[in-house]
């Protein structure tokens, strides 16, 4: 028998145990040496496939060259010089072009932050702040994040109750169910959603009930935000899930795979919308370290080379594969768009055992989602070869089979 005394592990990882604070009582602890395309090296020598990509945060892979390049120049060049939007510094300003250029034209203008439930804390306050209203709207099984703002947002009571109470005046109601749309009124900032739930289990927006909450958004003044921090950025076979059903919003959060593997996110929306941030007082909303300038040419690396490699286009043929491949014992469904896709299993202790088995016999490194215990998730690197895909998918399709008998 093995042992697991904190002892008996590497420096490494007697360290992790000792002194990083955890947030299960079983973390994965894989001892991660090095990692390179879709690919995880562990110090004991295992190659492990990388299927969730760090959870949709890889999507060029592990050390893509560009965004590598970018990072050691720009770090030579200079690190953190001032806090946020007082000097100006030029991988800011390009990739602030860029991506505006790749977004309708209502996003004008970007708000730089460090992760994704910052992105979501500003946009709530800048809902605030520009309406002058204090109510809003969220949905079930919704995730926005942890902190006190996006977890009171967030639709999952088991992660709520413990911290409540939260921001007051935030009503829940289930996700594409037209009954929302009667509670939209002229008291409401904000309307808040994922274009496609990931927490929730990867269930995408039905197309007529998303353009009708946006018109009756536009009816009563109430801003629509967008939460694409895990469905951005390529993964659905478009740059931003919201483009899959012709409807805009008014705010539009960005995080994960935003930042080629450094931390950053943002928010994306109006110039006139973004003055309730430069006025009465000056300085309401500030961050020290969003917009890093090294996360900033990281992005705007990994940007230009998802646009001009079309690597956006090879998340169709992922979705194409997984639910051609994903059929037999124990498979309810895939759904999902393009790279972003859950696989539906018959129970949840099949669900762990295939995750389990996938890892442990095979080294194929999946996951479920926090709000499902029957669902995997299925977000593999947009740059994964289309031979080791089908392969990796016939062997989860397989693991399945084997753990269902």
């Amino acid at each position: 028998m093995a042992d697991h005394s904190p002892d008996a592990h590497s420096p490494q990882k007697n360290a992790f145990q000792r002194h990083i604070a955890q947030t299960s009582d079983a973390p994965l602890g894989l001892e991660i040496e090095r990692a390179e395309g879709v690919y995880l090296h562990t110090r004991d020598g295992r190659e492990i496939i990388d299927f969730i990509s760090g959870i949709a945060v890889s999507s060029l892979g592990h050390g893509h060259p560009e965004v590598v390049r970018a990072v050691q120049e720009q770090a030579a060049r200079h690190m953190h010089v001032m806090v946020y939007g007082e000097f100006v510094q030029d991988t800011q300003s390009a990739l602030a072009a860029r991506l505006t250029s790749l977004l309708p034209g209502s996003l004008d203008r970007v708000y730089f932050v460090n992760s994704g439930t910052e992105a979501n804390e500003a946009a709530l306050k800048l809902a605030k702040k520009a309406t002058g209203r204090h109510r809003f709207l969220a949905f079930r099984d919704g995730y926005h994040g942890d902190t006190q703002g996006s977890l009171s947002v967030t639709g999952r009571d088991v992660y709520r109750k413990p911290y409540e109470p939260l921001l007051p005046d935030v009503h829940f109601f289930d996700f594409n169910l037209h009954s929302v749309l009667e509670s939209v009124t002229e008291d409401v900032a904000a309307v808040i959603l994922e274009p496609i739930q990931g927490e929730g289990g990867i269930i995408p927006s039905d197309p007529d009930w998303l353009q009708a909450l946006r018109k009756r958004c536009s009816e009563t003044g109430t801003l629509l935000i967008f939460d694409e921090i895990q469905s951005g950025f390529g993964r659905t076979g478009k740059l931003f899930a919201f483009e899959h059903y012709g409807v805009v919003p008014d705010i539009l959060t960005m995080a994960k795979a935003m930042g080629g593997g450094m931390p950053l996110g943002g928010l994306a929306a109006s110039s006139r919308l973004f003055e309730a941030f430069m006025y009465d007082p000056p300085l309401n909303h500030v961050t020290t370290f969003g917009g890093h300038p090294v996360s900033c040419a990281a992005a705007d690396a990994a940007l230009r080379v998802l646009v001009r490699d079309g690597w956006m286009e090879r998340a169709h043929r992922i979705e194409e594969a997984a639910k051609g491949i994903l059929q037999g014992p124990g498979i309810d469904a895939v759904r999902g768009k393009g790279a972003m896709l859950g696989l539906q299993l018959t129970d949840s202790g099949l669900t762990r055992k295939t995750v389990q088995t996938c890892m442990e016999r095979h080294g194929i490194l999946l996951g479920w989602t926090l709000h499902s215990n029957t669902l995997i998730r299925l977000a593999p690197p947009l740059i994964i070869d289309e031979a080791l895909l089908a392969e990796t998918l016939t062997t989860i399709r397989d693991t399945v089979a084997a753990c269902a008998d």
